[in-house]
């Protein structure tokens, strides 16, 4: 359930993020051959550069508050875009189940290091929903291909 408080942006712009996932994974499930392929590859690709945004976030918070640029909060920061990488140098079946994985460490990292004062009251429960939708689309694909 989202928060009453979400920015009717954050919501809209959330789960059009959640498009080129699904798009990919019903490709998966429909497509053969090249075709099944090239979704793969495109899942993949979009789940790397969606890990780094949210790293991100992260970089975000210590720019803005200076009291939050210590090891933890800026390798954090750091350690979702190099784990999008590494799921690019894959095959795409492992490389679908390394970034099911990071997304839920992000959010479980996320969940823990984002309390009251830190984050606005709407981001953790919008990344719930986003993120098991997202590891749902992976683990779809990883399940089919």
């Amino acid at each position: 359930m989202l928060h009453p408080e979400t920015p009717p942006a954050a919501r809209a712009l959330g789960l059009a993020g959640l498009v080129p996932f699904w798009v990919a994974a019903l490709a998966v499930v429909l497509a053969e051959g090249e075709v099944e392929e090239a979704a793969l590859r495109a899942q993949v690709a979009y789940g790397a550069v969606i890990l780094t945004f949210l790293g991100g976030v992260h970089w975000g918070l210590a720019l803005r508050a200076p009291h939050e640029t210590g090891w933890a909060r800026l390798g954090w920061g750091v350690a979702p875009s190099l784990l999008g990488w590494i799921a690019l140098l894959m095959a795409p079946r492992p490389a679908l189940a390394l970034l099911a994985a990071a997304l839920a460490a992000s959010l479980f990292v996320d969940l823990r290091s984002l309390g009251a004062g830190v984050s606005a009251a709407w981001y953790l429960p919008l990344r719930r929903l986003l993120t098991a939708a997202a590891v749902a689309s992976l683990a779809l694909s990883l399940l089919v291909a």
